[in-house]
């Protein structure tokens, strides 16, 4: 795992994809936060995130991710997560993530839940 955080981004429809690598702080949610930002015009209503190549997340990288998953359940989208670390997995379960948000077994199956 890369100590620098990168991200790539697919929209496929109005669900926007974004595969991470690193830790997700601050930094990272700051750059995760601004892609949401700039959605002004409700293009992007569902977000995936593939967290395959990130195995570690703090608190704060995880507020950010409640900032985003709050400006889409207000559009009545959906957020699902791909590929979680088992550590990322029983930290999301401990605080409740999943009351609003969903995991999915692969791209295909998460874009099925969506259609």
């Amino acid at each position: 795992m890369s100590d620098e955080f990168t991200l790539q981004t697919e929209i496929i429809g109005d669900t926007l994809v974004i595969r991470t690598e690193g830790y997700i702080n601050n930094v990272a949610g700051e750059k995760i936060s601004l892609l949401f930002s700039n959605n002004s015009d409700g293009e992007i209503k569902n977000a995936i995130f593939d967290l395959a190549k990130s195995k570690v997340i703090n608190s704060i990288g995880i507020s950010y991710l409640l900032e985003v998953i709050e400006l889409l359940t207000e559009k009545n989208g959906k957020i699902i997560f791909l590929n979680l670390d088992p550590s990322i997995d029983k930290t999301f379960k401990i605080m409740g993530l999943f009351q609003f948000a969903q995991t999915a077994d692969s791209l295909d199956s998460a874009l099925k839940v969506l259609a």
